[in-house]
């Protein structure tokens, strides 16, 4: 007769310290990120002065972006090489540098147009960083995840990312509650920048203590032996590059629409309170981290492809209402980030699972760094200066249709891509 102790499954554990530990990097990241994006509209001038300030302001934002895709491509390349791990570490050391420097810069007014050019090598160190970041971890987070957890584990890294980008909104909404506007503009805009300086020391400490995954020490020789690595992506992987770029677009732009454009947006075109603004996002990003793990278990029960293609239809249909929504008025304000962020988290919460599933993992550091980093690059990094350029020429409505059209096309490419959940990596 069996043992029935043997037949009763095993209840799987999650490593949380450890999913904590790989995705503390991208929460730092995101902040930093965030905090660029949200706090513009307060040290933009003391950069970039005159007329065109929020314009340079957003072109130094956009033309980071375009550092990202060399990130991915040497920072993924070494993962693939040398490990996880390092390249993790090297990341976080690279960002919170970055926002430590962006934190104690000179104005324009104290050391003339080097404050603007230091402003602008802050942001590219950063750039590089994120743009190896984001491939790194979630390789990690794939590689360690059983087959049919993967969506669970993948949910950790938006739950830090969200987090992060909680705490910078909570933040703003502090600052411009405790701060008049002159503070502000002088000298507190700086706080969040150190403060990212800080939480990088910790996010350091928390991955010292991680282990190599298991898929990078098996594969490590085999990616020591690939020539022209990122030719062979585009000629061994054309679809899964494809894929990638495809729901990548739709992903970034919905990410520097409601995390990024939107602020600065509402409150400097729509005329909304930045304290109504901030705290709405917060409230948005709260639902957002809330819904990162059920999302996670959803996708390992029912699939993948389902919830992308929930996600791109219901923006299609949506953006363009919700965007009648940004205007004063704290209710409506909720409304946008609340509804946004929910169908949001629909993607993210199984990004790194889904993006992990379409290369090998001799080329997986490299193959999600160099695509996914510049689709980001070419549609996010451009969003907030699009959006404020047409804010200009009285037609911000066009963003929004923009926006829809991308959703639409992720929804035919989600179409055409196979069911992974469950599925081994290659």
């Amino acid at each position: 007769m069996a043992d029935p102790l043997a037949e009763k499954p095993v209840a799987h554990r999650l490593p949380v310290r450890k999913l904590f530990a790989a995705s503390v990097g991208n929460a730092l990241e995101w902040f930093d990120w965030t905090i660029y994006a949200t706090f513009s509209i307060y040290f933009g001038a003391a950069f970039f002065p005159g007329e065109l300030s929020d314009v340079n302001t957003f072109a130094t934002y956009a033309l980071a972006f375009f550092f990202r895709p060399l990130g991915g491509v040497l920072l993924g390349r070494f993962a693939d090489l040398r490990g996880r791990k390092p390249a993790m570490i090297f990341t976080i050391v690279l960002m919170a540098g970055g926002s430590v420097m962006i934190g104690i810069l000179p104005t324009y007014e104290q050391v003339g147009w080097l404050a603007p050019a230091l402003l602008l090598l802050a942001r590219i160190g950063q750039g590089i960083s994120l743009g190896g970041e984001v491939s790194n971890a979630s390789a990690y987070l794939g590689e360690v995840a059983p087959s049919r957890w993967r969506g669970r584990y993948s949910s950790f890294f938006y739950i830090s990312t969200g987090t992060a980008v909680l705490f910078a909104s909570v933040l703003g909404f502090v600052l411009s509650r405790s701060l008049d506007q002159a503070a502000l503009e002088s000298w507190g805009w700086r706080l969040p920048f150190i403060l990212g300086g800080v939480l990088g020391v910790i996010g350091l400490w928390l991955r010292r203590s991680l282990s190599e995954t298991e898929q990078f020490e098996d594969n490590k020789a085999e990616a020591r032996r690939v020539r022209r690595p990122l030719l062979t992506t585009l000629r061994e992987h054309p679809r899964a590059v494809g894929m990638l770029v495809g729901f990548t677009m739709l992903s970034t732009l919905c990410y520097y629409t409601f995390f990024s454009a939107l602020t600065p947006f509402a409150v400097k075109t729509r005329q909304a309170d930045d304290v109504d603004v901030f705290l709405a996002l917060s409230v948005g990003t709260a639902l957002f981290v809330a819904l990162q793990y059920p999302m996670g278990a959803l996708s390992d029960r029912f699939g993948r492809k389902p919830q992308l293609l929930v996600w791109s239809a219901a923006t299609a249909v949506l953006i363009v209402p919700l965007s009648t929504l940004v205007r004063p008025g704290i209710g409506g304000l909720i409304v946008v980030f609340c509804v946004g962020l929910g169908l949001y988290s629909a993607m993210t919460s199984l990004a790194p699972a889904i993006m992990s599933e379409l290369f090998p993992t001799t080329l997986r550091g490299l193959g999600i760094g160099a695509w996914y980093n510049l689709t980001v690059a070419v549609f996010g990094g451009t969003a907030p200066l699009l959006i404020a350029a047409l804010a200009k020429a009285d037609a911000s409505e066009v963003f929004f249709w923009y926006v829809a059209v991308a959703a639409a096309v992720t929804f035919l490419v989600v179409l055409t891509m196979p069911e992974t959940k469950g599925t081994e990596l290659r």
